[in-house]
């Protein structure tokens, strides 16, 4: 049987400072509206939960779909602009 403990070196070589790259903060950034359009269906869909759905809830739940699938849209055109070359 191995130890790890000649390894733990290894592993733990690498020092992690716990912030975000900036790589990591553009894409994050370059994400936000698709996140808070979830965030924004989530809300709509948590507050139906303990009540029976009305007709306002049903158009609130559609119109926060609707965001959603727009962001994605967006965000999936500009990451194709973005890994193309930039020509619209």
């Amino acid at each position: 049987m191995k130890s790890i403990a000649a390894l733990q070196a290894v592993v733990t070589a690498t020092l992690f400072d716990g912030e975000p790259s900036d790589a990591e903060l553009d894409a994050i950034e370059l994400e936000m509206p698709l996140i808070l359009a979830d965030v924004e269906l989530l809300d709509v869909v948590i507050k139906t939960l303990d009540r029976p759905v009305t007709k306002l809830d049903e158009r609130r739940i559609r119109r926060a779909r609707h965001r959603v699938m727009a962001a994605r849209r967006d965000l999936t055109n500009r990451v194709g602009v973005v890994r193309s070359g930039g020509a619209a």
